[in-house]
């Protein structure tokens, strides 16, 4: 079996899950602060080799009318750069609305607003995941 390592691509921050073994379930395991494309690379590989990770999972931010914005072409960017890096398989997963859910959850969850701040991102990766791995598996 593999695991799926999710991403949710920001201008400052890249929220981080990876599937269990079987392919069921999304857990959320960090939020990388971005520090430059090679620090931010770097701990991608890390993860990468800590989970023997086969395929990335990574949200697309689309626009509710279904075109894509500036945020989406970043991401695009990304994926092609994370592409030559890695070699690995590459999925974009629509991210619309992940954070407004994962902000959801956390409220009702009754997260502080300071803590809600810190692990947001790691949630709405583990949403993107979720919803692959709920479609595919």
């Amino acid at each position: 079996m593999e695991r799926i390592l999710g991403l949710d691509v920001g201008d400052k921050t890249i929220g981080v899950a990876v599937s269990d073994l079987l392919g069921l379930t999304a857990q959320g395991i960090t939020t990388i602060q971005r520090d430059g494309i090679e620090n931010d690379f770097k701990a991608l590989k890390d993860i990468i080799d800590e989970y023997e990770i086969k395929k990335i999972v990574i949200g697309f931010p689309k626009n509710m009318n279904n075109t894509v914005g500036p945020q989406g072409e970043k991401v695009l960017k990304f994926v092609e750069e994370i592409k030559e890096k890695f070699g690995l398989e590459i999925i974009l997963e629509d991210e619309r609305l992940t954070t407004v859910a994962a902000e959801r959850l956390l409220i009702n969850g009754d997260v502080s607003r300071k803590k809600r701040k810190k692990v947001i991102d790691k949630v709405a990766a583990t949403y993107i995941l979720q919803t692959y791995l709920d479609k595919n598996y």
